[in-house]
């Protein structure tokens, strides 16, 4: 588990199920490399932590990366809501995913240590490097989904903004971000902090 300096207990909470509690600056990229830093295996898992794996999630990790051509996958994602406003929003979350071969944070990027460390690991920047790195992976070889089972996430954002407010400002910040190459440090003035 890796603390970008939080300000709640959050590290001392995760110190009674885990003596692996890593702490670094704040923000996403940052965190997860030093994950992947720390990390001694050969394959990276990055999870957030309102994201659960399926059951079977490591061996169908371990599958899928047995293809040398797979630079990294991702899970389709689920989430646990029983509103059908929530199967809409899976459905076209998975659908972008399966167009646009993009792996977002919230699908659970998996991938080789020594792709990871080939290609630079995460760039230090205030969002969207889920969508940058996964755009350098493309180039570095086939990006694979498991459609199912789904990794399931937490409807906590959606419920605290509204879900098709949410969901607009998600993918408009995408789009802005790689079609028209906004900058990431103007784009998470748009981006609130929810904890």
């Amino acid at each position: 588990m890796v603390d970008g300096e939080s300000t709640d207990a959050t590290a001392s909470i995760a110190r009674e199920f885990t003596d692996k509690v890593i702490t670094a600056k704040r923000g996403r990229g940052a965190q997860m490399n030093a994950g992947a830093e720390a990390a001694s295996g050969d394959v990276l898992l990055f999870l957030h932590a309102d994201c659960v794996l399926p059951p079977e999630g490591f061996k169908i990790i371990g599958e899928t990366l047995r293809v040398n051509e797979v630079s990294a996958g991702g899970f389709y994602i689920g989430i646990e809501h029983p509103s059908f406003t929530f199967r809409v929003i899976e459905h076209f979350a998975n659908l972008r995913s399966a167009v646009t071969r993009l792996i977002y944070g919230d699908q659970c990027l998996f991938l080789r240590k020594k792709t990871f460390n080939s290609i630079g690991g995460f760039k230090n920047i205030p969002l969207m490097e889920d969508i940058e790195i996964s755009q350098r992976l493309k180039r570095a070889g086939k990006i694979k989904f498991v459609k199912s089972p789904p990794v399931m996430t937490l409807p906590r954002r959606w419920l605290a903004e509204g879900p098709v407010y949410t969901t607009l400002r998600d993918w408009a910040i995408a789009v802005s971000y790689t079609i028209f190459k906004a900058s990431p440090k103007r784009l998470v003035k748009h981006y609130e902090d929810i904890r």
